[in-house]
């Protein structure tokens, strides 16, 4: 069996295959040459070439060798798999809780702890700038959900303890009768967080979430499937009202909100992406 490995850098995790041979596609370049292929969830607020200099900046900066991987986008982690079992790319990044995730699934991944930054991700909502009310509302629900236990209950049920033999159980989000709608996004690409099941029926951390806030704010919750590079379009011409979002760590080569486009307003954190002991 064929090896597939994880690799921790930057601010997720990332997975590398030995699967088939190199294509160099229209995306590489003569100073690609040599480069590991390193898919990725399309960045909102940066290209495959900025995204790749950044890379070079961070190793400038810090003791560690990633200026050798070239930046290569997908629109969905289906896409970025098929590639990666194609040999199109060399290895895939993802978060930490997705990468164990997948591990779990398929035997043929593991990590890979070369180069690693010990960075955490914090995952929040993003909702249009002007609606406040909307986003007051949601982070005294968060700050809520977070003393009163909540949080840390359906972290360990849908993320710590999930049975990868099995799908993230399925979530029912209760309608309440003449409440208002919140539409949030959901794009599949984050299993156990954002997953849609096979029927196409989103489940999973982030819908157990969205259904504990609609009952407490007493509102509907309707998901809405788009791709992951779609998501700042979505919000921002009114098809939904919120996104799930990962909020850059902060040092002195990222700046703050630097994956942030303009118009957009970020809630609190509900879960830290953290290295489970």
């Amino acid at each position: 069996m064929k090896k597939i490995f994880v690799l921790l850098m930057i601010l997720t995790l990332a997975l590398m295959t030995g699967c088939g041979g190199s294509n160099d596609g229209d995306k590489k370049t003569s100073n690609d040459a040599g480069k590991i292929k390193l898919g990725m969830i399309t960045r909102l607020n940066a290209s495959e070439e900025s995204f790749g200099k950044f890379m070079e900046e961070v190793e400038k900066t810090l003791n560690v060798k990633i200026a050798s991987h070239k930046p290569i986008f997908f629109d969905s982690l289906n896409a970025m798999e098929a590639a990666l079992q194609a040999g199109q790319i060399d290895e895939i990044s993802t978060y930490r809780s997705v990468a164990r995730y997948m591990i779990a699934k398929d035997p043929r991944f593991n990590v890979l702890k070369d180069h690693s930054l010990e960075f955490i991700d914090s995952f929040c909502f993003a909702l249009r700038q002007d609606d406040t009310e909307l986003k007051d509302s949601l982070n005294t629900v968060i700050k809520e959900m977070q003393s009163d236990g909540t949080l840390d209950r359906l972290t360990k049920e849908y993320i710590t303890d999930i049975n990868a033999e099995n799908d993230p159980p399925a979530v029912e989000i209760p309608t309440i009768d003449g409440a208002q709608t919140i539409k949030v996004a959901v794009t599949g690409d984050l299993p156990p967080l954002d997953f849609v099941s096979a029927d196409g029926k989103p489940a999973g951390f982030n819908t157990a979430v969205l259904a504990e806030i609609g009952k407490r704010l007493n509102r509907n919750i309707e998901l809405v499937q788009v791709e992951s590079g779609a998501r700042a379009a979505a919000l921002t011409s009114k098809q939904v009202d919120v996104v799930f979002w990962a909020i850059v760590p902060v040092s002195e080569i990222i700046p703050q909100d630097s994956d942030k486009p303009d118009g957009i307003a970020l809630t609190e954190p509900y879960y830290k992406d953290e290295e489970k002991k």
